[in-house]
């Protein structure tokens, strides 16, 4: 069972490419939810997507604006530091995402094995050791804490804006589909060994 998530518009925004993604996918995965951008909402509602499709995989996808390629996050921590405010108007400064959690969780897809393929399939793409500190980290934070009492593996998936979206560098939306979907083979090929 796979839970691919994604999150709506923030930022002024009109579109997130994440739920684009998610939403291309909804007929080829078990389940998606779109998270709110909300310090306070996000890890509710991941929380309740978790519990009502109970995944042996969770696959997030969230926005990263200045990247030019999708980036495969290694590491969550416990820290909310925003730029800017979330959809709901609060903007939180050196908050922990869980008060009295692990300074960090790590991912616990292939990694390797999803570069590999991205790689095999031309797709730009990196491994980054930091999911951020906004509600991209929370999410890869909250899925890799609730795994541990769980037990299915989570993992996070920066994608960048779709092509030539303002100016700034991206890739095209189809790239990004493509990206996820091979990403989600990769993941399924490990469990299958």
């Amino acid at each position: 069972m796979v839970l691919l998530t994604g999150f709506e518009p923030f930022g002024g925004d009109a579109v997130n490419p994440s739920q684009l993604v998610v939403e291309r996918l909804a007929g080829e995965v078990d389940a998606v939810a779109v998270l709110p951008v909300s310090a306070s909402e996000t890890p509710i509602a991941l929380q309740a997507a978790i519990e009502r499709h109970r995944p042996d995989l969770v696959l997030s996808l969230g926005l990263a604006s200045t990247r030019d390629q999708v980036t495969l996050e290694r590491v969550a921590i416990n820290v909310v530091d925003c730029r800017i405010a979330d959809n709901a108007g609060v903007l939180l400064r050196d908050a922990p995402v869980l008060p009295g959690g692990p300074a960090a969780y790590f991912a616990t897809l292939p990694l390797r094995a999803i570069l590999a393929a991205w790689e095999t399939a031309g797709i730009p793409a990196e491994l980054s050791n930091s999911a951020g500190t906004f509600m991209c980290n929370q999410a890869l934070y909250w899925s890799l804490h609730l795994a541990g009492e769980r037990g299915h593996r989570a993992g996070f998936v920066h994608v960048p804006r779709p092509s030539l979206e303002h100016g700034l560098p991206g890739l095209p939306l189809d790239t990004m589909v493509d990206a996820v979907r091979i990403a989600l083979d990769a993941c399924r090929a490990v469990t299958a060994r």
